[in-house]
């Protein structure tokens, strides 16, 4: 039977008992239920008129629900079943304390180290002589202002006290430097990635009930191993560079990666270039402390015959650094719910990403072997044309051609 044909059950089943006003709030309250379009399906369902049928819905928005047709209540003021916070005014401060026993100054409570579903949280207040199902529990959380949440990455460790500082410090250098139309990249490792036939976060449009197939579990495979994308955002050209390799995330494999964006798209980007200006996290391969990172840095410095000035932000900071949220999570968005088959696969997907704001990426392979555990001797390190800034030298320094 068809919803109209109910309503026309319904009211010819009433009608005999209603009386003008019953009649018109009735029919109110179906059209209301049906929501756009249903004070038209309700007049030609029952025949009340359309005009009875809106001055119903006004009634039903401006009148007390415990009104009868006359006007007296149904229940005197105060009656009625009274609230569970009224009757067990403890249980609310309870609740809290199992919730949050940390914050609620009651670190002992058993609650703490187990899942907190609405059962065992009512099946604890229940002991303590809180009388209470765990719908009554849902009720009162939400009164209380508790919702379903999951964690939220934004501890990142310690907070230094030159965090502000030094974004202040590095926000005038790059402003500087783009004033000046100088290169000023910014640059890091994305997430490995695991090669091959496996599930990969998001979901994408195919035909209804056809996902596509990926394996179950998620153990390297031997021979198509991990992708590692380096990348290379050139933020005053809203271009980037993304090499894709396929050994070891070291410095060597960074600053090549940083030598095929100048040799592809910085070069001619910047032809009149007298300082590149680079903005990195203070660890991984391009850490502010390893060493391979400066000398091979070196070497590009005499490649390019310019100066290369570093800064790097500082510890716990890394989501402040542009190539985060101005590439990597557009590359993540667009190979959302896409098995990463294949290392082209891969360089495919970055190659491809784009944004509103025109963003422009080219990808690579990069197959070269970059061994991890490479030493740089002191006199290796002695050799690196390297000057600290004043403020925080481990953090912003310039290393500048070699003169032999």
């Amino acid at each position: 039977m068809q919803a109209d044909e109910l309503i026309t059950a319904r009211y010819r089943t009433l009608e005999g008992v209603l009386d003008e006003r019953q009649r018109r709030l009735y029919a109110a309250a179906e059209a209301k239920v049906l929501g756009h379009g249903g004070v038209k399906r309700v007049h030609e369902a029952t025949g009340v008129a359309r005009g009875s049928i809106l001055a119903g819905l006004k009634e039903l928005e401006q009148e007390p629900k415990d009104l009868t047709v006359d006007g007296r209540r149904i229940r005197r003021p105060g009656a009625g079943r009274k609230k569970l916070v009224e009757l067990d005014p403890g249980v609310r401060e309870a609740l809290e304390r199992l919730v949050e026993p940390v914050t609620r100054g009651d670190p002992e409570l058993p609650l703490r180290w187990t899942c907190k579903s609405l059962i065992q949280l009512a099946r604890e207040l229940n002991g303590h002589g809180h009388t209470i199902s765990h719908v009554s529990v849902g009720a009162l959380l939400k009164e209380l202002g508790y919702s379903l949440q999951g964690n939220r990455k934004t501890l990142e460790g310690g907070d230094h006290p030159d965090r502000n500082a030094q974004f202040e410090y590095i926000n005038g250098k790059v402003e500087a430097a783009l004033s000046a139309e100088q290169p000023v990249i910014s640059v890091d490792t994305k997430k490995k990635e695991l090669v091959g036939q496996y599930k990969n976060g998001g979901k994408e449009w195919r035909p209804q009930g056809q996902p596509e197939d990926v394996k179950v579990h998620d153990f390297v495979d031997k021979e198509l191993g991990r992708a590692n994308p380096y990348g290379v955002y050139d933020l005053g050209n809203n271009s980037a560079w993304v090499s894709v390799g396929t050994d070891h995330d070291t410095a060597s494999f960074a600053v090549a990666t940083i030598r095929s964006w100048w040799l592809a798209m910085g070069k001619a980007l910047y032809p009149g270039a007298k300082e590149l200006l680079i903005t990195a996290d203070g660890g991984g391969s391009n850490g502010s402390r390893v060493r391979l990172w400066k000398l091979e840095l070196q070497r590009l410095a005499d490649e390019l015959s310019i100066p290369i000035r570093i800064s790097h932000f500082p510890p716990g900071t890394s989501k402040w650094n542009k190539i985060e949220h101005r590439l990597f999570s557009f590359i993540s968005l667009n190979w959302r719910g896409k098995p990463l088959v294949s290392h082209e696969v891969i360089v495919n997907l970055i190659a491809a990403t784009t944004t509103r704001r025109g963003l422009t990426v080219r990808a690579e392979l990069d197959p070269t072997l970059y061994p991890k555990g490479v030493k740089v001797s002191d006199e290796e390190f002695a050799a690196i044309c390297l000057t600290r800034d004043e403020f925080h030298g481990e953090w912003n320094y310039v290393i500048t051609p070699s003169t032999t």
